[in-house]
């Protein structure tokens, strides 16, 4: 049987780059790529939430997905 973890995913047509869910992650899971997208690590996220909760656009999600 597989073991579901949470994941935080970025709608990237829509992200702003502002840097706010970079600020809060507290396993500097998500970096900004060029000036221009939030890039969340599956390795690192623990899915806690924080990002999605800080997210001034609502562009980052919390999924559950199989680990």
């Amino acid at each position: 049987m597989a073991k579901i973890r949470r994941k935080a995913f970025v709608d990237r047509k829509h992200c702003v780059a502002c840097g706010c869910c970079v600020k809060v992650c507290p396993m500097n899971a998500i970096e900004i790529v060029r000036g221009v997208i939030a890039l969340i690590s599956a390795e690192k996220c623990v899915g806690c939430g924080k990002c999605a909760k800080e997210c001034p656009a609502s562009v980052i999600e919390i999924r559950e997905v199989e680990a």
